[in-house]
């Protein structure tokens, strides 16, 4: 049966067996000036073949029928990926059963003595109906986007992290390399010259050479410092010694233990958390003492950043431009973990990562002589003693064997 006017028409299927009732209805609708295809069915199996044989734009039903219910047609509809709006139309229910059955999911009741309402009804259930799916849609292109922006974050980082190394090995297998076997030049030359003119400029290459030594050292370190190779601890203690002597502020660490076993992706983005928390602190935080905490608890790693300094508003935080934190937050996310802060102004700032472990990790204990003095262990009292090794480019060898003509 059609309702006809002018529009898109409606695919409705209406669930009643009685055929005045269902005429009534198609009056109501025309009448409303509803386009629309009614298709009436009044029993369950034909209702569960209607629903498999094509797509209604909604679905009306008497809600006491021969032998079913319309709560029977609805665990039929509700199941299905995009169910259409379920409009209750009857007569032989009361106001409490009509609540309960649009609690399960029903979109809304018209009772068939206001056949008056049942195409603003229908309207209406259409309208939420294609709001939600809407918006549903929109929710799922959203975690796709962002899906897909974290696993390009994790690409970008991790081939930044590869390019980093490459430089870093580049620079001390080549320019290291070229630089150590100028020294020994120098110094031959140093000591086979009796120009004391010549003698003073081979001193003042000499100078100038240790300087380029030690910039390449640092952007080693910068870019993948060999101090990972020791474990997250040791590079831990190795950043707060290196902000201590940079800066004069006394930078403590404390760890819940001397080595902490955990994958590199994770190492690594510890590593870089700290190392801009701290380059954030020398930047704008001005504090009196700076801590560092490390932990492995019950399968989660923690590193939390603390400082004394000026701290900062909300809305600094915030700002469009401020891509450390996020970067800092996109980076935990690619290991599955998070980033929180916490500042107020003058008060001090707070930065603590979180990293779920697999749970195949556990401590490992590792030499006591590897703490230096500004670390404290939470498994006994500190114990002063030397810092991490460094790696270094070779050191000066006087008349080394294919350095002297």
């Amino acid at each position: 049966m059609h309702c006809a006017t002018s529009g898109p028409a409606l695919n409705i299927l209406h669930l009643e067996d009685s055929p005045a009732d269902h005429a009534l209805a198609r009056l109501a609708l025309r009448r409303a000036g509803v386009e629309c295809t009614l298709q009436q069915v009044d029993t369950l199996p034909d209702f569960e073949r209607a629903l498999a044989a094509q797509r209604f734009d909604v679905i009306l039903a008497d809600y006491r029928l021969a032998g079913f219910t319309a709560l029977d047609a609805w665990k039929l509809v509700a199941p299905l990926p995009a169910p259409p709006p379920f409009v209750l139309l009857s007569g032989a229910i009361g106001e409490a059963a009509a609540v309960d059955a649009m609690r399960l999911g029903m979109a809304d009741f018209v009772a068939k003595d206001d056949m008056a309402r049942l195409a603003h009804v229908i309207t209406r259930a259409i309208e939420v109906h294609e709001a939600r799916r809407a918006r549903a849609q929109a929710v799922a292109e959203l975690a796709a986007s962002q899906r897909r922006l974290a696993e390009l974050t994790e690409h970008l980082q991790s081939s930044i992290e590869q390019e980093r190394a490459a430089i870093a090995r580049e620079i001390h297998d080549d320019i290291g390399g070229a630089l150590a076997a100028l020294r020994f030049d120098i110094a031959w030359i140093r000591r086979h010259s009796h120009d004391p003119k010549l003698q003073r400029r081979a001193d003042s290459a000499a100078e100038t050479l240790q300087q380029a030594l030690g910039a390449s050292q640092r952007i080693m370190m910068n870019l993948r410092p060999p101090i990972l190779d020791q474990g997250l601890v040791a590079a831990v203690q190795w950043l707060a010694a290196n902000f201590e002597r940079r800066t004069g502020v006394p930078a403590r660490v404390r760890t819940g233990g001397e080595y902490i076993a955990v994958p590199p992706a994770v190492q690594l983005v510890a590593y870089r958390t700290a190392q801009e928390a701290l380059t954030n602190i020398i930047k704008h935080a001005q504090p009196r003492q700076v801590r560092l905490e490390l932990a492995d608890s019950e399968g989660m790693l923690t590193l939390e950043v603390t400082d004394d300094g000026r701290g900062m508003a909300p809305a600094q935080r915030d700002k469009p431009k401020a891509f450390g934190l996020k970067g800092l937050q996109e980076r935990a996310r690619t290991v599955g973990g998070w980033l929180d802060v916490s500042s107020q102004p003058g008060r001090g700032t707070s930065v603590i990562l979180s990293i779920p472990l697999p749970p195949a990790q556990s401590l490992v204990p590792a030499p006591r002589e590897n703490l230096p003095d500004n670390t404290e262990s939470t498994e006994g009292a500190p114990s002063p003693a030397r810092a991490p090794a460094q790696a270094s480019l070779p050191p000066a060898a006087p008349d080394a064997p294919g350095n002297t003509p």
